[in-house]
């Protein structure tokens, strides 16, 4: 038997090594010899693809660590001694390699005299900045720092109970909504709710250089995920990653391979980690992964109402030291994101709210037909994040007004039209007409031919 490791490296680079290696081969049948070769990766070249078993050798498990952790800790008082606290330590390590989780446990001994969870944690972010695509969040977000959203909180609670039937595991949930209606920070606050760590999956940063070397990246990342368990795996604007490529044809097989061995990982793990995606454009994705099974539920984010808007600016005037009695400015249509800037620019520039408010301009604004074409989309499609049920356009809560797109103008030229011509319907009805057909209410022409909404 002949253990070679670093043998991969060469291999790629010398045809003469890959005929030796396949003439050692054929004679290791009769001679009853061996080669195993030691990889950090599947880089077998195609020509001895056929001759190797790969065995993939998995990350080391809670007890494996356990083993690591009292091997380093040899000294009285540097390994915990109550179940729960070696449980915070091994958790803390989950996801490292046995020669990582080393190095770990040997600098908090040197650091702290004992094995300290919070070093561990900070020791492993920097392994997976360095080498995956994932990033470990630490912030310290919860469900009290963000307004509204009571039906999503409640489902997303309720699926990660610890009393739950063992044989019933948990998806995840897929959250479409307008940019900066607090997508991103319910993934991040969930994880602080549900007591597990938080892991940003940076999908782009799966993309390679060499051939093959996507792939083994995308590898690489889900066992680290399955190895991190418990935890929130959290894919921010999924759409971008694995929507319709826009690159060649090269950059689409490449793409296309990276979604499907996402998409058989999202149907057949069975580690304890909860996917929570985001999208600002559901169009953009591929319907096999929209369909029932990828995901527990699919929930839309709307702009918040007034009651909602006032907790928002309540937490944020907390946050911000904002006085009391500095009056808020007209936030219609505005986003919590929105309504966070401007007690930020506030408390920075030492101006009012009202003053602060017109450095704001809202995305409904700025991008009032995409937001529009969103909600129609997500009509009777999606789950409402504020209350039970499915998302209705018309089923709006209190004080939620529809997006103003120059009202003012299309009244004064509806009303002109009404009393020019001897139509009966009120300018209001003819100001809705035109919107749903999309058309300038100045083009009578279009009236007669009326074009196919975009």
């Amino acid at each position: 038997m002949l253990v070679c490791s670093g043998l991969h490296r060469p291999l790629e680079r010398s045809n003469e090594l890959i005929q030796a290696v396949s003439v050692a081969l054929q004679h290791g049948k009769v001679d009853r010899t061996h080669l195993i070769i030691l990889a950090p990766g599947r880089t077998i070249p195609p020509e001895l693809s056929r001759a190797f078993t790969i065995v993939p050798h998995q990350l080391p498990g809670r007890s494996e660590l356990e083993e690591i952790a009292r091997g380093v800790a040899t000294e009285e008082g540097e390994l915990p001694g109550q179940p729960g606290e070696l449980a915070r330590v091994l958790d803390s390590a989950a996801g490292l390699t046995a020669s990582e989780a080393e190095n770990a446990f040997a600098l908090s001994i040197v650091r702290h005299a004992c094995l300290e969870p919070a070093e561990l944690w900070e020791a492993k972010s920097r392994v997976l900045a360095d080498g995956t695509a994932l990033r470990l969040h630490q912030g310290g977000g919860c469900f009290a720092d963000l307004g509204g959203l009571s039906s999503l909180k409640d489902f997303a609670v309720a699926s990660l109970r610890h009393d739950r039937p063992a044989d019933t595991q948990p998806r995840g949930l897929l959250l479409l909504g307008v940019p900066g209606t607090g997508k991103s920070a319910f993934a991040k606050a969930l994880a602080f709710e549900a007591q597990r760590p938080c892991l940003s999956f940076d999908l782009g940063a799966l993309m390679g250089s060499l051939v093959g070397q996507t792939e083994e990246q995308t590898r690489r990342a889900l066992a680290t995920l399955d190895a991190m368990s418990p935890c929130i795996c959290f894919l921010d604007e999924i759409e971008k990653a694995l929507g319709a490529s826009r690159g060649g044809q090269g950059t689409h097989e490449v793409n296309q391979r990276m979604r499907g061995a996402l998409l058989t990982w999202m149907q057949d793990h069975t580690s304890d980690v909860y996917l929570v995606a985001t999208s600002n454009d559901i169009s953009a994705l591929p319907p096999e992964l929209t369909r029932a099974g990828r995901f527990d539920a699919v929930f839309f984010l709307d702009l918040p109402d007034q009651d909602q808007q006032s907790a928002i600016w309540q937490i944020h005037r907390e946050r911000y030291q904002i006085a009391t009695d500095d009056a808020a400015p007209d936030c219609r249509d505005w986003t919590g994101a929105e309504i966070e800037g401007c007690c930020r620019l506030a408390r920075m520039m030492g101006l009012s709210l009202a003053e602060a408010s017109d450095y704001v301009i809202p995305v409904a604004h700025t991008a009032a037909e995409s937001v529009t074409a969103l909600r129609e989309w997500a009509s009777g499609r999606c789950l409402d994040a504020d209350l039970p049920g499915p998302y209705r356009r018309q089923r709006t809560a209190p004080g939620r007004r529809a997006i103003d797109r120059g009202r003012g103008a299309r009244e004064r030229g509806a009303g002109e039209r009404h009393h020019a011509t001897n139509e009966t319907r009120p300018a209001e009805l003819e100001t809705i007409y035109y919107e749903y057909r999309r058309i300038e209410p100045t083009d009578r022409n279009a009236e007669r031919n009326p074009r196919r909404p975009t």
